[in-house]
């Protein structure tokens, strides 16, 4: 009796013992798979496929500044909130600590970095005048963006100038375009704009010896604006005066700076009207890129990696570059900001690894229709700076941009993929070297892409592919743009961007495996490719970015 006991004991823990490790089996299972839907891309490639990558280098289809690169610093105070969170801490430029090593680290890399000053408060901003009160901005949600008026003093003018000079940045500065206006209850701002407190500013700033890279006049108040909106005649006439200004102001100055406005979203209509009565007093014409909707939609990622929903950014970029064209102007077009979700962005989104394929993916749509400049909102502050807003260290799209401001020259070059339509690619001439630089974004979750390069061959239509580089080695020695610069025929260079444990809302980024991270006194860290064979293809994996430099191509947009 007690042996049969025993052994019903002994059956009923083996029992218990199977179906306690079941469960735990199902719940590995189900963790697994819920890390899955939430990353995409935790198991290695469950598919390769072949892809062909054609570079047209006849000629350019679009060039770009030099430092096409450029990120803006905004007015908004700590209290600055969205949808409960306040996301801006002290990164504003009132308050934005300039003795941190990282962000001085962070834009003399760049060598020059843009950077644009401005945003929603620079038209409710009064400049500093000796014996009159400079009050900050107060949070009132009666009052127009939901803050009272503010004032830039002069102090931190200095500061922030002395910071600039140091750090090496190009800067633009955004004037306030109400000054004087009456605001009508539909929104309407009507009269014209009151300069001579930007005029006093602008006195100053020629007085202390400041370079300004550029002035401009307004924020979001082109077409229907937000919050308020100008006339396109009107605004037109203020930016006449605006340049008549700027021309008393800096006689007798060899480098002027350039007139820049409206800083607003694109309204066909309205741009064209205000191109067309001032076309000689603008030097670059700015619009706003917010197109993935408000920070709160839970449907941001998957925008971000639907290729045909990235496609419609390009209907903005081309309809610019159309009213420049028919109205004669001189004027270029700029992004002047450009956040991808507006109201700050969203945590984990516009500050994750995920972001650099929206971001990457903008600067070579841009580019090819002829963007000179494209800042990103912003260098640090929101949930969508370059610098997360309370360490200063670099989200992942930091070192997208800086990729991008090192390796891609200032001639975009049509480029076109066949394989797969999970692929972006955009080639430009390469930046320091000779050559081309080609970038590649696979937004697919379980492909990895061998791409095969191939380009128009410089005397006629034919193609020729890496295996043919290498009886054209004498004529790309001829073409070495420095003596330092050592040719090597056999070799490419890769720059493969990928997200830590493959979770696309990681904010720490891998190169070539690595993980990017300053060093322990504020120093960017270096970005070292690796070296491949001219004659393999690029394998690029699932959920990943690269950069490919070879400099053993040459077309004729590149000599």
């Amino acid at each position: 009796m007690a042996s049969l006991q025993a052994e019903t004991e002994a059956k009923t823990k083996q029992i218990k013992l199977f179906c306690l490790m079941g469960i735990l089996f199902s719940l590995l299972f189900l963790c697994v798979w819920l890390v899955w839907l939430g990353k995409g891309s935790v198991f290695e490639s469950t598919q390769s496929v072949q892809g062909n990558v054609f570079i047209d280098g006849t000629a350019s289809v679009g060039t770009t500044d030099e430092d096409f690169i450029c990120a803006t610093l905004d007015w908004w105070p700590p209290d600055k909130c969205d949808y409960g969170t306040c996301s801006w801490g002290t990164a504003s430029f009132l308050n934005l600590d300039l003795g941190n090593p990282i962000l001085l680290n962070a834009i003399k890399a760049f060598s020059p970095l843009k950077i644009r000053m401005g945003g929603t408060l620079q038209d409710k901003v009064i400049y500093e005048i000796k014996g009159e009160p400079c009050t900050p901005f107060i949070k009132n949600s009666s009052e127009m963006f939901g803050f009272s008026q503010g004032c830039l003093p002069m102090s931190r003018w200095d500061e922030l100038n002395n910071f600039f000079n140091k750090a090496g940045a190009t800067v633009i500065f955004g004037l306030n375009a109400l000054k004087g206006r009456t605001i009508a209850s539909d929104g309407s701002a009507f009269g014209a704009w009151d300069s001579s407190n930007a005029v006093s500013l602008m006195q100053y700033t020629v007085n202390m010896g400041y370079k300004i890279y550029g002035w401009e006049l307004g924020n979001e108040l082109s077409g229907n604006g937000v919050g308020t909106r100008i006339a396109a005649d009107q605004y037109a006439l203020d930016i006449i005066t605006f340049q008549n200004i700027v021309e008393n102001i800096y006689k007798g100055f060899k480098n002027k700076p350039l007139i820049i406005a409206p800083g607003g979203f694109f309204d066909a209509k309205w741009f064209t009207e205000f191109i067309d009565k001032a076309p000689k007093s603008l030097q670059a014409v700015t619009q706003h890129i917010y197109n993935l909707g408000p920070g709160v939609d839970n449907h941001l990622v998957n925008k971000i990696l639907d290729p045909s929903y990235l496609d419609i950014g390009s209907g903005t970029f081309s309809s610019l570059q159309e009213v420049l064209k028919s109205s004669g102007t001189q004027a270029v077009a700029w992004v002047g900001e450009a956040g991808g979700a507006y109201n700050s962005g969203r945590n984990l989104v516009t500050n994750a690894f995920v972001f650099s394929f929206w971001y990457l993916d903008q600067l070579g749509m841009a580019s090819t229709f002829n963007t000179k400049t494209y800042c990103r909102q912003t260098l640090i502050g929101g949930n969508y700076g370059l610098l997360n807003t309370d360490t200063f260290l670099p989200n992942p799209d930091y070192y997208s941009a800086l990729l991008w401001h090192r390796l891609m020259g200032t001639n975009s070059l049509s480029t076109s993929f066949t394989g797969t339509n999970k692929m972006r690619a955009y080639a430009h001439c390469s930046k320091a070297t000779q050559g081309i630089t080609i970038l590649l974004i696979n937004l697919d979750a379980s492909t990895t892409v061998q791409v095969h390069t191939s380009t128009e061959h410089v005397g006629g239509n034919a193609n020729w592919t890496m295996q043919e580089y290498q009886s054209r080695r004498e004529k790309f020695a001829r073409m070495s743009r420095g003596s330092s610069y050592k040719l090597n025929e056999n070799t490419k260079e890769e720059y493969h961007l990928t997200a830590r444990n493959g979770d696309l809302h990681s904010q720490t980024v891998l190169l070539n495996g690595k993980a990017l991270a300053v060093t322990s006194s504020g120093d960017i860290p270096s970005l070292e490719p690796i070296k491949t064979s001219l004659s393999d293809p690029i394998d690029v994996t699932p959920f990943s970015i690269v950069f490919v430099q070879i400099a053993n191509i040459t077309v004729p947009a590149c000599a």
